[in-house]
Formats: structure tokens, C-alpha cells, sequence
């Protein structure tokens, strides 16, 4: 029995189909569950894992359809063209991985299986070494530190002298008014000194700043605000 789709592209069969299918979405998959494995901040999505599985299957399918066929991969440009995403990517590896799944996916639609295995396998290893040994980790924590003071009076001579007895380094990041020029909220990013608690910075500033308002917020280049 012929199971030739000679009216589809003359170039593959039935079982290059479930081939590549098949092998993209075990790949995807594999590299859902290591991107799972290996996140590290709070926003976990499990729509974008999802995604990244649907993404190396389509990908692989439109390798399928466009096959060595010129007019039909500038028809799937032109089609594809009218698509706009939205949705901001929050971690510069997310992008990886969507890259990294239509890697494998056009590998797969374009029927070189080995390549796709081998290199799905590595670079999935690669990543979980990294995230194990922790690769090119910076170990400098710094806090964002926001002050609210009455707007009108100068307490910057106050905040400065608290965080020069409580923090190593500091600096002023912005300045603004809110609640209708009745405040003015000051950051900075500051490295807390070795023994220091973030409740003494803030307990020290309300003292400087007639009891206003004092966030210390730790950690914050490792969390996705």
C-alpha cells in the first residue's frame, strides 16, 4: 500500500509525518520539563511550558508544508506576518527556550531526526548544568530602598547620614511627587552592611522622615516585578 500524499508536497510520507511529529513533541516536552526543573523566579507559567510543546510541533509541522518549495514558504511568510504577540517576555532565557523549540522543531519538519535528538539532548544538559553548578552567578545582593517624605522640606541630609551608618554603598535611582504633590517618594539601591536587619534601615529612616512610609525590598534582582 502507497502512503505517498503525493498531493501535498511529493516529498514525504505518512511516516515522515509521525516521525517528525512525534519526535518534536517528545523534544518539546523534554525541554518543558528542564525550563520547569531549572526556573528559578516567582512567575512560573505553565501556559508558556505549554506554549513551548505547541510552538516545536507547529514549527515542525510548517516544515512539513513548506518542504523545498519556494513559492510556498514566501506564502507562509506573508500569512504568518499578520501575527502579533502581545505578551512581554519577563526573563531573557524564556526567549531561549522559544528559540531552542523551534530549533528542534524546524530540525524536525526538515527531517534531520539526528540532529534534533542530539542537539535537544545537549543543550538541554548544558542548561541543566548551568542551573545546577549555578554558571556565571554574581553573588552581589543589593535592596531597593523607598522613602516617603513631605514634600517641601529637604530630608535628604537625614536619609543619607541613616544609610551611611547602615549600608555599604548607595544610590539615588529616582525622585517623584504623589498624592498630588503632597509626598515625594525617593529609591535608591543600596548594599546593606554584614549584620544589618532591613528592619533597622527602616526603623532608623521613619525616625528622619516624621514616620512616613519605608520599603525595603530584598533580593529584587532575582524577582520579576
Amino acid at each position: 500500500m502507497n502512503f505517498d500524499l503525493q498531493d501535498l508536497s511529493g516529498t514525504f510520507s505518512v511516516t515522515d509525518i509521525v516521525i517528525a511529529m512525534s519526535l518534536s513533541f517528545i523534544l518539546s516536552t523534554m525541554i518543558g520539563y528542564v525550563y520547569r526543573a531549572t526556573h528559578r523566579n516567582v512567575s512560573y507559567s505553565q501556559s508558556y511550558v505549554q506554549t513551548l510543546v505547541i510552538v516545536g510541533m507547529i514549527v515542525a509541522l510548517i516544515m512539513l508544508v513548506v518542504g523545498s518549495n519556494l513559492a510556498r514558504a514566501f506564502s507562509l511568510v506573508g500569512a504568518l506576518s499578520v501575527v502579533r504577540f502581545r505578551n512581554a517576555i519577563k526573563e531573557t532565557r524564556d526567549v531561549g527556550f522559544i528559540f531552542l523549540v523551534m530549533g528542534i522543531g524546524m530540525a524536525a519538519g526538515a527531517r534531520f531526526y539526528t540532529l534534533a535528538s542530539v542537539a535537544g539532548v545537549a543543550i538541554c544538559l548544558i542548561i541543566y548544568v548551568m542551573y545546577k553548578f549555578n554558571w556565571f552567578h554574581l553573588d552581589v545582593q543589593r535592596q531597593v530602598v523607598k522613602v516617603q517624605v513631605p514634600a517641601g522640606d529637604d530630608y535628604s541630609e537625614g536619609i543619607r547620614d541613616v544609610l551611611i551608618r547602615y549600608t555599604s554603598e548607595f544610590e539615588l535611582v529616582s525622585t517623584e511627587t504623589i498624592r498630588g504633590g503632597a509626598l515625594t517618594e525617593v529609591f535608591y539601591t543600596v548594599r546593606m552592611k554584614k549584620g544589618t536587619e532591613p528592619g533597622e534601615l527602616v526603623a532608623a529612616l521613619q525616625e528622619r522622615t516624621s514616620g512616613q512610609r519605608v520599603t525595603v525590598l530584598t533580593g529584587y534582582d532575582q524577582t520579576d516585578l
